[in-house]
């Protein structure tokens, strides 16, 4: 299949955005990373796979360095990623690898008299042919997905061998991919992302090998294995990806059956979250820019990214455009002239500067975060004496951190977060925290968010400890004294951590603290001043109040709640924030529901703080079904459902003094919840069946109170199709 082929638009598009995800996740160089492509059409395959290598292996351009053999210089690059075709005779990749590194390994670069240099990075490694497994014994093909198996070792101790400190990318088709995962789970299990393209699958039967072609005419000292049909003419042009948002619920609301925790909220690093664009082609932006100079020995895809902005929103700037290309031109001029790092350190610097501003002023699309990060990059590659590197290594963490959220992306952000906190642990080496007391601590403050955020892909207890420890560490140096806005942010970034790891481990201590935290963020809030972080804060507290109150002293810990969340509303109005405010009031139902049903609450103060929830339900459904087609952070149908039960229990609690014609309006309206709640719920079989029992319950409770004619008007109620499946639980 042709990518350009127009009548496959939407597979090309698709296929595109895939490999700009590949290509950014694989060519973070990140260690022990294994990456699964998933690719049935062989010819597309090819020419992915050689355009990955083409982008990847040299990225940085050339390497000097002495032969072994031989006291000449030479001038070929050791790889960056190298590519291996699968040993059909002994398909073992470690061992294909462990070969290659024995044939070529690292070169020693920057030693002299004195100092004995240092090794080069060990590259990564694509393995392509594994479809030719098809037409092997059956031997043979257990073997591969023995040695498979085998691989989960060497990822949980990387001591034991030094394949893995590099990135790995396994290239199946479609069954290949089924069969790991059946025979191989351990290796399935250490997958770090998988990467699908769409295409016709093609017969192995059918392929023939031809010599592969890449894009520049480098000499190639390293043997770079048969990739098949590499049609570069037809390989997709360098567009940026949009990652595609998540598909995982961010509702975290109560349920009386079942009490689940309230989402928390966090402060993040100052640079706001954008959509990102499309980008368009590098070749259509050559030809609308005739002006800008000749970008000789600047990094190919630095350069290509920058051309693009430049076709974009910044092109309606004149002022920025001709700012960037006299940076470009200054750069250009500079290697020409084979200046000192330091100077191409600083023009690159500044050229980083000028993309992350954008960032900073919202223009967070993807070319400006590129951009941005290869620029500084390249200011610390030619500089890494500068006084800037401290702060230049934080603006890198921040800014991969921008790349996991713009927007997320479930299989890539892990390794866009650890490298971020990869340049944040960097800086942390080098600044004195005493003299550099600001700098260390907003460092130590992102590290903590960066760890708050790689605790939703993996071992999340140790990493909300670590995010603990950062804001502890960043709190030493960031005191009221200082900044007292700041210190209240890394306070409640403190707080909501300790939260966090209250899920996992010694609650009442974990919540003890973040409360603690809490309160002393709110200190140095002023209602007039800070109204929506104000109230942010005191629904925070009611959270944390709410959550003790499943561990020690129900009754005081619900009032605390109750208070705290009364607070909140206060600032946190439909008219202001109504998304916020319906997620509040969905809170302080939970909390007066709760409150009502403890053994210590007396029957008189029992009825009132139902209605109280009954009150603080029916306003944030209100206000949920008045923000139609807008995210909220409460499930509504499990409101429905708490409303329901809310409303049951003062229809069918005895001891509650109501007359006839209330009992069968609480009554009718229990019902009416329920089964708005049973209607969303259709898709999750438990939430139903529970949502299904409350109906039934409920009918139950109009025949009891109100007789057969009560029990008919509830079944004018329900649903037809309902019926059958309801009347013989009567």
């Amino acid at each position: 299949m042709r990518l350009n082929d127009t009548k496959h638009t939407d597979s090309s598009s698709r296929n595109r955005q895939v490999y700009q995800r590949l290509k950014l996740a694989f060519g973070l160089g990140l260690r022990r990373q294994l990456f699964i492509g998933v690719c049935d059409d062989l010819n597309l395959r090819n020419q992915l796979a050689a355009r990955l290598h083409s982008t990847l292996a040299y990225p940085v351009g050339q390497v000097l360095y002495q032969q072994f053999d031989t006291n000449e210089a030479s001038t070929p690059a050791y790889p960056r990623l190298v590519t291996l075709r699968l040993n059909l005779s002994d398909p073992n990749p470690i061992a294909q690898i462990n070969q290659w590194l024995t044939n070529y390994p690292p070169p020693m670069i920057g030693g002299g008299k004195d100092t004995p240099g240092r090794s080069l990075p060990i590259p990564s490694f694509q393995i392509v042919g594994v479809e030719q497994l098809t037409r092997q014994p059956v031997a043979i093909q257990r073997l591969f997905l023995h040695y498979l198996r085998l691989t989960e070792q060497l990822v949980l101790n990387p001591e034991a061998n030094r394949v893995l400190d590099s990135g790995l990318l396994l290239w199946v088709p479609r069954p290949w991919l089924h069969a790991i995962q059946q025979s191989a789970p351990q290796f399935w299990r250490c997958r770090t992302g998988v990467f699908s393209f769409v295409g016709e699958p093609t017969p192995t039967t059918q392929t023939k090998t031809v010599p592969e072609r890449f894009p520049d005419n480098r000499k190639l000292d390293f043997p770079l294995e048969g990739l098949e049909e590499s049609l570069l003419g037809e390989a997709i042009a360098d567009d940026d990806f949009d990652f595609p948002s998540s598909d995982t619920p961010a509702n975290r609301g109560h349920k009386q059956e079942e009490a689940n925790p309230i989402q928390s909220e966090v402060f993040i690093p100052e640079i706001p979250e954008k959509e990102v664009k499309e980008e368009i082609t590098a070749s259509s932006i050559i030809q609308t820019s005739p002006d800008l100079p000749q970008l000789g020995e600047i990094n190919q895809e630095l350069t290509e990214l920058v051309l693009a902005t430049l076709n974009s929103a910044i092109a309606n700037d004149g002022e920025l455009v001709q700012q960037i290309q006299q940076t470009l031109g200054e750069i250009t001029t500079l290697h020409t002239q084979q200046a000192s790092g330091a100077a191409l350190g600083t023009a690159y610097h500044r050229l980083g500067s000028i993309y992350r501003l954008q960032v900073e002023q919202g223009h967070s699309t993807l070319e400006n975060l590129m951009v941005a990060i290869l620029a500084y990059q390249e200011a610390i590659n030619h500089d890494e004496n500068s006084p800037q590197v401290a702060d230049t290594l934080n603006d890198l963490g921040t800014l991969y951190w921008m790349l996991y959220r713009t927007p997320p992306n479930l299989e890539a952000g892990q390794a866009y977060i650890q490298q971020g906190i990869e340049f944040y642990q960097l800086a942390l080496k080098i600044i004195a925290p005493e003299e550099q007391a600001d700098t260390y601590a907003r460092v130590q403050n992102n590290l903590g968010t960066a760890y708050g955020d790689l605790a939703k892909f993996t071992n999340p207890t140790e990493n909300w400890q670590k995010a603990v420890t950062a804001y502890s560490e960043a709190l030493r140096f960031r005191t009221p004294d200082m900044d007292g806005l700041k210190y209240a942010a890394t306070q409640n970034n403190l707080g909501t951590a300790y939260w966090h790891l209250a899920q996992y481990n010694q609650p009442v201590i974990h919540l003890q603290l973040a409360i603690a935290a809490y309160n002393s963020a709110l200190a140095h809030y002023h209602p007039e001043q800070e109204p929506l972080k104000y109230g942010m804060i005191q629904n925070n507290i009611g959270t944390a109040h709410w959550n003790l109150a499943q561990y020690d002293n129900p009754p005081e810990n619900l009032r605390q709640a109750i208070d705290a969340y009364c607070q909140a509303l206060q600032y946190r109005t439909a008219a202001a924030v109504p998304t916020a405010c319906a997620a509040t009031q969905n809170n302080l139902g939970t909390a007066y529901w709760h409150l009502a049903n403890q053994s210590q609450t007396s029957k008189e103060e029992r009825q009132k703080f139902l209605e109280l929830s009954l009150d603080a339900y029916k306003e944030s459904l209100a206000l949920a079904h008045s923000l139609k087609g807008i995210s909220l952070s409460f499930d509504i149908f499990a409101t429905h459902n708490n409303l329901g039960l809310a409303y049951y229990q003062l229809a069918t609690d005895q001891y509650f003094h109501v007359d006839k014609h209330t009992r069968s309006h609480y009554l009718e309206s229990s019902l009416d919840n329920h089964l708005q709640a049973l209607n969303g719920f259709s898709k999750k079989p438990d939430a139903y069946q529970s949502t299904f029992n409350y109906v039934v319950k409920t009918i139950r409770a109009f025949h009891s109170e109100l007789g057969l004619q009560g029990q008919n008007l509830a079944l004018s109620k329900v649903p037809g199709q309902l019926l059958p499946e309801i009347l013989p639980k009567l």
